[in-house]
């Protein structure tokens, strides 16, 4: 299924690249010598970017055209317990959503859930892509994921959508995730010698 071309200017002659989508995932750069090369899956990568004063980011080229091949730039945003945002297609939001909601029997006679659902409803947000790839983060997120103006924050692709950390937040994390496979790795190894 063909999703775009584009005419590239190269010297003397036009260069057409054309992206093609197979089996999903799987993402083909064809050039105009009819190379196709595999390109990086879609919400994948780390880029560093910072908080104007509006209260905006700016996303790279690369995860808009992401946001874009999902089908728009319409996109829903949504405070994780882990302290970060994340920003997912509508489409997938959507289908997210739609293998976890509750019957009204359900939501009438459960504590849990009717919280479950305060929390998402509370730190939820719809918004758009601009065009030059802008996203106004929400004062409410903002302030759930410590992102101030002029604050570094660090967008983590994570396959269905995108993550906005902030920085310092982030790589905390990132080494608590390590510690803990470590440690993971060593009662492994523990258990293994043991049964020798």
């Amino acid at each position: 299924m063909l999703l775009f071309c584009r005419i590239k200017s190269c010297k003397n002659f036009a260069k057409t690249t054309c992206i093609l989508e197979q089996f999903g995932v799987n993402w083909m750069r064809v050039d105009y010598f009819g190379k196709a090369r595999k390109i990086m899956l879609p919400f994948c990568g780390l880029d560093n970017c910072l908080v104007d004063a509006n209260g905006r980011i700016r996303l790279t080229q690369r995860v808009v055209e992401d946001f874009l091949r999902e089908g728009a730039s319409d996109v829903v945003m949504h405070g994780l317990p882990e302290g970060c945002i994340i920003i997912y297609p509508e489409s997938v939001w959507k289908r997210m959503r739609a293998s976890v909601l509750n019957t009204p029997e359900q939501i009438g006679s459960s504590f849990s859930v009717r919280s479950a659902m305060r929390r998402f409803g509370a730190l939820t947000a719809s918004e758009n892509i601009s065009k030059q790839g802008r996203i106004t983060l929400p004062a409410l997120l903002r302030q759930h994921a410590n992102l101030d103006s002029g604050t570094e924050a660090v967008v983590v692709g994570v396959e269905i959508g995108v993550e906005i950390w902030e920085s310092s937040r982030f790589y905390q994390e990132m080494e608590s995730a390590r510690q803990r496979e470590q440690l993971k790795r060593e009662r492994e190894f523990t258990r293994e010698v043991e049964d020798i």
